[in-house]
């Protein structure tokens, strides 16, 4: 879907490596963490110029993003808003994570997508972005599609019996292949 949307210029991808943001002659992003501890850390500098060089070609309608553990947790609200924005940059931190100064002075807000820990934060940028996406205009083909709109409940397929086993068949609820619309609807809801 978001390949559609991009050929659709409904959406508009780009991935930035913060090497090309280094000063450092081997092109280093990450340095040990001062007081100690194990791992590396991004440094500040080249997640500063690269949101810095980015935001250049932005719209004043931007939202810088930070995939954070302590983040607030990413739910159908918060995407809806952030669908609103015409250019989102998330960063997505990578070992101990980032410098603090990035979620102090370069975000504009930290988001988690739950309470566990992830290598990096290129997985939680794709779920944001898929999140997100869906709010826009077009991009589901049917904005009624929006699970947020029609609610969550179980649905079903053809055949309406299955059996996997030999005397075994699991069935479709009658009410479904009833017909009956306002029977389905009531099914729908206290489902």
């Amino acid at each position: 879907m978001l390949k559609r949307a991009q050929e659709k210029k409904l959406v508009k991808i780009a991935v930035h490596d913060l090497r090309a943001w280094s000063t450092d002659k081997h092109r280093k992003v990450d340095d040990r963490p001062f007081g100690g501890g194990p791992g590396m850390v991004l440094k500040i500098e080249p997640i500063d110029r690269a949101v810095k060089s980015i935001m250049r070609h932005a719209t004043r309608k931007t939202r810088v993003i930070l995939f954070s553990t302590r983040g607030k947790k990413l739910d159908a609200k918060t995407a809806k808003r952030l669908a609103k924005y015409d250019k989102l940059i998330f960063i997505c931190g990578r070992y101990e994570g980032v410098d603090e100064r990035v979620a102090q002075h370069v975000a504009d807000e930290e988001i988690s997508i739950g309470d566990f820990v992830l290598s990096g934060g290129e997985l939680p940028a794709l779920v944001a972005l898929e999140a997100v996406s869906r709010f826009i205009p077009g991009f589901l083909g049917k904005f009624e599609s929006l699970e947020e709109l029609k609610g969550s409940y179980p649905v079903y397929t053809r055949p309406p019996r299955y059996s996997p086993k030999r005397g075994k068949s699991w069935s479709v609820p009658e009410v479904l292949i009833s017909g009956d619309h306002a029977k389905i609807k009531q099914w729908r809801e206290k489902s």
